[in-house]
């Protein structure tokens, strides 16, 4: 096939609403002497039935065929809309909707076309109910045109009547209609982004002539077209549609979904990356993690973004780890070895002290080994809305086009740059022996140098690797599950964003809660809870530099709100400012399909009253491993007792951010007695002033969540006041300290839990409808909760067993996504979450914690 049909095929592939139509005969069918045996080839028919099964696809068959004999013929489905009489005929209601004048017209049209016909031998004329047309294939040349004169001259000219004349066909009409008209209407009725017609006649150029924009249209055989593109005959076409078949169904649904848990996460404090198991780049954001992606092949494939290293030969790597104690990624296979990691922004000291950065990050690949590797660069800025060239210059290649420099360092590397659907991309092959052993690319943002650096690759290996190996040398490990525990605690540490202090509650968006389903988020945001329970596990571990870094981050936050900390958002951007409005992708297909795929979130408008909670929690934890509050956090923490103070009575949203009208959720109210309950203990234990009203606020909210949130008919606190519905987030009734292990409505909820959310391995966070269609996997927050209920209610090796059942769950390198499915065995959600990590590290000190006892 031609290389650039091929090319316009790949870009019209990927469009959000597609239409394909096309001409049956000469098209679909070949011309053939008796019309009425034209039969369409079986590669074309087994086409359009399958483009037609696609999502956000549409197929028609645009026809000078009266419509009754085009379905006869055809036998195409009824996904396949039928559009015969040149466009005069979109159902078989028609005849019934023409006026009686135009009926008249008809007749008058038909009288004198058999009139016509009976003079000239061999004239068949084909009844239609707006038109008439006289076929002369196989007729004498001479008879024919005699016959077309004798027309022309005679019920052409009739007032009211539209000629269309096509191969050895001229066809009278009483609707003003062609094909170009009929792609109109399709068009505007379908919402389509683009079409692509397929016509052989010269009727076809009507509808050639109404395309525009990303539309495409291919010619079949000779002849003057408007088409841009050209085939030979019907089965070319037939191919045609078959590449736009395969293209589109790798787009819409994935070309491999690699499995979310699979992926490892590279982090360097500015951003983060993913990479699949064979080291393709799949997703990195810039200039930080909630800006839009460079690489987003992981939820768009490969046409959206990625940058691939793998063996020439091919083959399934041998292995895929982490460095120990780093974020540095090693992928192996026999005779090479390719080492990942996002190297820190270099930074300056100023003559008066401070430290500025002075460089932007840089994503390092260092190919060893003696084999040959084949590499491939397709950088797709603004999630691919950016087309970008890329220029082979020195020892690299420069990305121009964007609103920022970029550079791939890669010498010795000879790069052929290709098309691919209308986005260029860079393939070299790198023979390893040649090149002494080791080949470095460096992806270089923030500028076009290409110049060698001056520090060798294993200082710089080691520079970048040591702070993390020092980090984690400093923490208090536990027994149970050390390696994983330290792997979670660098995982936390590479969503935190050193720059401003905020924590990013996933390194994605998108990815889905539901294979094929709508439940897909953007979590590349700061949380003020999911922020705080973060830190607050780190602090748990010893750590609390992260913790001190976010109460400051929050803190400006409650000052932007003008003296109103309860009017401080859910989640804000990594920056500390409110999010623009939750927008959606449409180009982009969606992890394994599953769409769409959205930017920003709606749940930054939401009332959630239990925010404050893990807030105040995180202060009393800081300040009992410091031993002292300082000046900033005994402001948030005023701040966020005053927010509850004004606000705990009111409904909310909740944890999980249901779009629904807000309750009375038991979580929410357990969250603001909490609130007070930890802020009345920094005050007792760090020298803080007496506050009678903060304790008659704490009695009088746990007062009413024991009261209210119970529900006698299921003997279990619910959801939410009044409601039967469980809720994994109704645990904490028992974990914040309102209740006591051994308290019988504490047992009784978790026993309900246990029953009603609980499926091997996983914790459901309800099953009550939440007004979204589909469902979700289990939650590993979840599972964490309910492993802390057995703890405190003293059911040890049932919290055991549920442990070890999660962490069997975990990505070869460690990483847990927000959620698992039980039953197809694999995660689900934005990956790597915090939540599910956080939640295995609290797990695995309070186990560890029971050992020592």
């Amino acid at each position: 096939m031609d290389p650039e049909l091929r090319s316009a095929i790949g870009r019209i592939a990927r469009v959000p609403q597609l239409l394909v139509a096309c001409d049956y005969d000469g098209t679909l069918a070949p011309i053939v002497e008796d019309p009425s045996t034209a039969v369409p080839l079986p590669e074309s028919v087994a086409a359009v039935r399958a483009l037609a099964a696609l999502p956000q696809t549409t197929v028609a068959v645009v026809s000078g065929r009266a419509l009754r004999d085009l379905a006869a013929l055809s036998r195409l489905p009824s996904e396949v809309h039928l559009v015969g009489s040149h466009g005069s005929e979109f159902d078989i209601g028609f005849v019934e909707r023409l006026s009686p004048e135009l009926v008249a017209v008809r007749t008058r049209v038909r009288n004198a076309l058999r009139e016509i016909a009976a003079e000239h031998q061999g004239i068949r004329l084909e009844r239609k109910p707006a038109s008439v047309a006289m076929h002369t294939r196989g007729v004498d040349p001479q008879v024919a045109a005699a016959a077309i004169e004798a027309v022309r001259n005679g019920p052409a000219t009739f007032d009211g009547v539209t000629v269309t004349q096509g191969k050895e066909v001229i066809e009278l009409s009483v609707v003003a209609t062609h094909k170009g008209t009929a792609l109109d209407q399709l068009r505007t009725q379908l919402a389509s982004s683009a079409v692509l017609f397929i016509g052989d006649d010269v009727t076809d150029e009507n509808a050639f002539g109404h395309l525009h924009g990303p539309d495409l249209g291919i010619k079949i055989g000779p002849g003057d077209t408007q088409a841009s593109y050209r085939v030979a005959d019907p089965l070319e076409a037939a191919r045609a549609l078959a590449l736009l078949l395969e293209t589109r169904r790798h787009w819409l649904f994935g070309e491999r979904a690699v499995p979310i848990e699979r992926h490892s996460m590279l982090a360097n404090g500015r951003t983060v990356a993913l990479l699949t198991p064979e080291a393709k780049v799949s997703w990195l954001c810039h200039p930080k993690p909630d800006s839009a992606a460079i690489f987003a092949d992981l939820v768009g494939g490969s046409p959206a973004g990625h940058f691939s290293v793998a063996p020439e030969r091919g083959g399934i790597p041998l292995g895929q780890r982490y460095r120990s104690g780093t974020m540095t990624v090693e992928t192996r296979w026999s005779g090479l070895t390719v080492t990942d990691w996002l190297d820190k922004p270099a930074r300056e000291t100023t003559p008066d002290g401070p430290t500025v950065v002075t460089g932007d990050s840089t994503l390092i690949r260092v190919l060893t080994g003696s084999g040959k590797a084949r590499v491939e660069f397709a950088p797709r800025p603004e999630f691919g809305q950016v087309a970008v060239q890329l220029q082979p210059l020195g020892d690299g290649l420069l990305v121009l086009g964007s609103n920022e420099p970029i550079a791939l360092y890669a010498p010795g590397l000879q790069w052929e740059v290709g098309n691919d659907g209308g986005y260029e991309t860079a393939k070299a092959i790198v023979d390893l022996s040649a090149a002494g052993g080791q080949v470095v690319l460096e992806l270089r943002f923030g500028t076009h140098s290409l110049e060698h650096h001056r520090v060798p690759i294993h200082e710089r290996q080691a520079a970048a690797e040591q702070p993390w190996k020092d980090w984690v040398a400093s923490l208090r490990l536990p027994s149970t599950a050390r390696d994983l525990v330290a792997r979670s605690a660098l995982t936390l540490r590479g969503l935190c964003h050193e720059a401003t202090g905020s924590i990013l509650a996933a390194a994605t968006t998108s990815l889905p809660e539901e294979l094929g389903g709508v439940r897909n988020w953007d979590y590349r945001y700061c949380w003020l809870r999911d922020a705080a329970l973060t830190a607050r596990s780190l602090v748990d571990l010893g750590s609390i530099e992260e913790a001190e870094a976010l109460l400051r981050w929050v803190d400006g936050c409650i000052e932007r709100t003008g003296g109103h900390p309860e009017r401080l958002h859910p989640l804000y951007t990594i920056d500390g400012y409110e999010l623009g409005a939750e927008a959606v992708i449409d180009t982009l297909p969606g992890y394994a399909g599953s769409r769409p795929v959205r930017v920003g979130n709606l749940a930054n408008h939401q009332l959630q009253l239990d925010v404050f909670g893990p807030i105040a929690d995180l202060i009393a934890a800081v300040a009992d491993a410091r031993g002292s509050v300082r000046d900033d956090e005994w402001r948030v923490l005023e701040n966020m007792v005053e927010a509850v103070r004004r606000r705990w009575h009111e409904p909310d949203h909740g944890i999980w951010e249901a779009r629904l009208p807000p309750r009375h959720h038991v979580f929410s109210k357990v969250m603001c007695w909490m609130t007070v309950d930890r802020a009345l203990h920094v005050m007792r234990e760090h020298g803080g002033e007496d506050r009678p009203e903060w304790k008659d606020l704490r009695d009088r909210i746990g007062a009413n969540v024991l009261e209210q949130g119970w529900h006698s008919d299921v003997e279990a606190y619910s959801v939410a006041y009044g409601d039967e519905d469980m809720d994994a987030s109704s645990l904490w009734i028992g974990l914040s300290g309102l209740l006591p292990g051994d308290d019988p409505r504490f047992l009784s909820t978790v026993l309900r839990i246990e029953a009603d959310l609980r499926s091997g391995p996983v914790v459901y966070r309800y099953h009550w409808d939440d007004g979204l269609p589909g469902r979700e996997g289990g939650f590993h927050i979840c599972t964490a909760w309910l492993i802390e209920a057995y703890l405190r209610t003293g059911r040890r090796t049932d919290a055991e067993e549920l442990f070890a059942q999660m962490v069997l769950t975990a990505g070869p390198t460690g990483l847990l996504p927000e959620q698992y499915d039980p039953l197809a065995e694999r995660g689900l959600g934005n990956h790597p979450q915090a939540y599910s990590h956080l939640g295995l590290i609290r797990c695995a000190l309070l186990l560890d914690n029971m050992l020592k006892q």
